[in-house]
């Protein structure tokens, strides 16, 4: 650890202990351990410091004061502080927050804040280049010597020389792409004095961006959107509202007046994304906005981009963060402003590790901190539109497409009476609506969320089924990698020549149908069409994605057949045709939220067409043609579907009428799993306010190798589930071999 990272340094064992001071590690810890502060250490809370656990040192947060009587055999002492401000009371009262309505360890939280290993020391500076002060007093005058001196040079050398007129330092590859030459060149010109070599530290990303620039011109129930929330930023106090608008509404620029105005502030912003790797068309937007990109936080940046982002996060020089659900516990010194795109999206509940919903974790984190909340969605979750409806969040509406586009005009069609021919999956309606569009000069999106060319593989013999030996799953068939894949687990074998079961020879037959077997059919029917696959595991590169959605913009394919990646935010202008293949699949199974899920996902997917001049049609291949979901989309009838979902989910007392908290238990020994589970079982929480379901199979009784069983505590709101929790689980004995883990809030049951 190096001198310039710390104020004081390590000390040795005769240094006086003059106070106790609590500390929190990022360590599977419950509490903030006690440690002596050295009389020459200044310390005080949020400070980021080094204390020994164990044999090793370690970094970790000061907490507070300790009253703890340690004996002082068994005290150590803080080691250092770290050069940076301290973490903020709002951020630290989040972390507690968050540990105890999650149940979980508060080290594991603090974890998610100190979620960038070697951040806290400062960045390592790297060699830069730069004009010397001479030559830039002599580029600055015209006459013969400035003449002499060029005339002198070689043409790449001139061209480095343009590169660095901004007096700004930069790095040999940098300059040697903007000057169109080898780094080499450079470094001989510092060789010659003609260049000065510096040093250069990564500077914070979006440190300054121009909130004074104009955004778009905005319509009437835009403007008095962004009027609201403009003054919910300026009020200084918690406020949470929902933008409410038709997917093509224009949401993204009301919210950008809301982050100009926190930014007028000067305080920092976090938008949050579902999809944190598709956003490159909004980062365009930003950027083209505000001057600069934002910083970014997801689990794909680079090392050095995560140093330099938390570090930036931490001293307040960053201000605005987009980024999925983990960014919300970055060190925020001066956080104003929170956004939750597409808040109803699964993808905000983390289901390992800490277990959260970042959306109900966000609104918690305003209100700590005393500043509003935005949360934004075409196809809100019922919790949300339920705070609506009871006044406690604001209900900012924008009932129309932006710039005069229409809804698309929506078709249901009935499988049972429009079949396709055998072995194929799209019904002749939506055939006649490919050709007519392919005709017209027009895109289409296929949409089906079943990756692979068929989710099950069967032997015609004997009826054997393909299944994963891990997990309590079918493997699914990728036929262009001529392999079978556990979508769970990552299990995978190439598809075998004979069934193991019966031996017959090349008998399996692919049932159903995926994203593959999609592109195959569309193929065979329209193979003057150029044809695309976006699926995530076929699309997993970051810059292949840019450039495929690039393409796809400047129609360059006619037809895409997609998975859910291609269901969120994306706009093609010439896109006016949508066919959703199996509009049935999300209703399967018991899911609690099957029917607000099926509804949102459809809905975002029918928003991909006619978003500009261009009229658009969307298909919806179903055998339930009066399902209540299916009616409410063929009708555009999104508040009648809520009515019913909120009607139904009350008479069952579900949530948001209820809490939910999920017990998991899990592991390598069945007997074990179903002895703890039974045990916990006959010991569960019943009464007034209070019931547990189960045990039960969980649906996926296998997964990674582990068994799993579930229970199902359900309580009224007004009771601390957490407590009763905490006394019924902490009092079983449970072998260290099984595991049992809280679900609160659970928003899937696999």
């Amino acid at each position: 650890m190096s001198q310039s990272t710390l104020f004081a340094e390590d000390k040795t064992p005769q240094a006086s202990t003059a106070r106790l001071k609590k500390v929190l590690v990022p360590y599977p810890v419950d509490k903030a351990y006690s440690y002596g502060v050295p009389t020459d250490i200044e310390v005080e809370d949020g400070d980021y410091v080094t204390v020994p656990l164990g044999n090793r040192e370690v970094p970790g947060v000061v907490w507070g004061d300790s009253d703890e009587d340690v004996p002082p055999k068994k005290l150590k002492d803080v080691i250092a502080r770290y050069d940076l401000p301290p973490m903020s009371l709002a951020h630290r009262k989040f972390i507690d927050w968050t540990a105890h309505y999650n149940m979980a360890p508060k080290g594991f939280v603090m974890k998610m804040a100190l979620s960038a290993p070697g951040a806290l020391e400062p960045p390592k500076p790297v060699t830069g280049y730069c004009l010397p002060t001479w030559v830039m007093n002599l580029m600055a005058e015209e006459g013969t010597e400035k003449d002499k001196f060029l005339k002198n040079l070689s043409p790449q050398r001139r061209k480095v020389l343009d590169a660095l007129q901004d007096g700004m330092p930069k790095r040999a590859a940098e300059i040697a792409d903007m000057a169109g030459c080898t780094p080499s060149v450079v470094k001989g010109m510092a060789d010659k004095e003609l260049l000065e070599v510096t040093h250069i530290y990564s500077a914070a990303p979006c440190r300054a961006p121009q909130w004074e620039k104009q955004g778009v011109q905005l319509s009437e129930a835009q403007e008095a959107a962004a009027d609201t929330m403009k003054e919910f930023v300026r009020d200084g106090q918690f406020h949470a509202a929902l933008l409410d608008g038709v997917t093509g509404a224009g949401k993204t620029e009301v919210y950008f007046e809301a982050i100009a105005e926190a930014l007028k502030n000067n305080k920092q912003v976090l938008l949050l994304l579902p999809e944190i790797a598709l956003s490159n068309a909004f980062l365009e937007r930003f950027k083209k906005r505000f001057g600069c990109a934002p910083a970014l936080w997801h689990s794909h940046l680079a090392t050095g981009q995560r140093k330099t982002t938390w570090r930036g996060v931490a001293e307040g020089e960053t201000k605005v963060v987009v980024g999925a659900r983990s960014a919300l516990y970055l060190p925020y010194q001066d956080l104003g402003l929170i956004i939750i795109d597409e808040e109803h999206d699964p993808a905000y509940k983390q289901e390992d590790g800490v277990i959260y919903h970042a959306r109900d974790m966000a609104i918690v984190r305003a209100h700590i901190g005393k500043f509003p909340i935005l949360l934004v969605s075409a196809t809100p979750s019922l919790e949300t539109i339920s705070n609506c409806w009871s006044g406690r969040y604001a209900h900012l509406h924008l009932p129309d497409r932006h710039g005069g586009a229409r809804l698309p005009d929506m078709h249901i069609v009935d499988m049972k009476a429009d079949k396709p021919d055998r072995q194929h999956f799209i019904a002749p309606p939506l055939v006649e609506a490919l050709e007519a569009n392919l005709e017209a000069g027009e895109q289409s999106l296929l949409f089906l969320n079943r990756r692979g060319y068929a989710p099950l593989t069967i032997c015609r013999t004997c009826g054997h089924r393909m299944a994963c030996p891990r997990c309590t799953a079918w493997l699914v068939e990728h036929k262009k990698r001529n392999r079978l894949e556990c979508h769970h687990c990552g299990y995978f074998h190439q598809v075998p020549k004979t069934c193991p079961e019966c031996d017959d020879v090349e008998s399996f037959a692919a049932c159903g149908p995926g994203v593959e077997r999609i592109m195959e059919e569309v193929t065979a029917l329209l193979p003057d069409a150029r044809s695309i696959i976006l699926a995530s595991d076929m699309n997993d590169d970051p810059e292949q994605l840019k450039a495929l959605l690039a393409d796809i913009r400047a129609h360059k394919y006619d037809i895409v057949i997609g998975t859910q990646i291609i269901a969120k935010g994306h706009h093609f202008p010439k896109l006016t045709l949508v066919g959703v293949i199996d509009a049935d699949l999300g209703l399967q199974g018991g899911d609690l939220r099957a029917a607000e899920r099926t509804y949102q996902l459809l809905h975002q997917v029918a928003g991909r067409a006619g978003r500009e001049g261009l009229p658009g049609r969307v298909y919806l291949q179903t055998f339930y043609p009066e399902n209540k979901v299916m009616l409410a989309l063929a009708g555009h009838e999104r508040d009648t579907f809520l009515d019913v979902e909120a009607h139904e989910r009350e008479m069952a007392h579900m949530p948001p009428y209820s809490r939910l908290a999920g017990i998991i238990v899990s592991g390598k020994d069945e007997r074990q799993v179903l002895d703890v589970s039974k045990m916990l079982g006959q010991s569960a929480p019943h009464g007034e306010g209070i019931i547990t379901l189960g045990p039960a199979d969980a649906p996926f009784y296998r997964l990674r190798g582990n068994y799993r069983r579930r229970l199902l505590v359900r309580a009224d709101k007004k009771l601390d589930v957490q407590k009763t929790l905490a006394h019924w689980i902490g009092n079983a004995k449970i072998p260290s071999t099984v595991r049992v883990y809280i679900d609160i809030d659970p928003q899937s049951f696999f």
